[in-house]
């Protein structure tokens, strides 16, 4: 008997291991008017709705899998993963 074309086994699920996929990281979010947009400068800020101590939201292709903490790595942006959703 045939497994289910839908279902995953190892065999099957090792083709998939080299797609590759969109990573983001959400660092926050606003809503401004237009006319505030147009306004934008070089040094201009943009207040965010997050404050700077919550944690950033970690999406593949557009899907929440994880959220994790800001850091810097070698003089780069990093994230360091502090919860995956799904799992307890």
């Amino acid at each position: 008997m045939t497994a289910p074309a839908n279902s995953l086994t190892p065999a099957n699920l090792e083709i998939l291991m080299n797609v590759p996929v969109k990573l983001t990281v959400e660092l926050g979010s606003c809503r401004l008017p237009m006319r505030e947009v147009l306004q934008f400068e070089v040094g201009s800020v943009v207040e965010l709705e997050k404050a700077s101590d919550q944690t950033v939201d970690l999406l593949v292709n557009d899907k929440l899998v994880a959220r994790g903490e800001v850091v810097v790595v070698e003089n780069r942006f990093g994230i360091r993963i502090t919860e995956l959703i799904g799992q307890d």
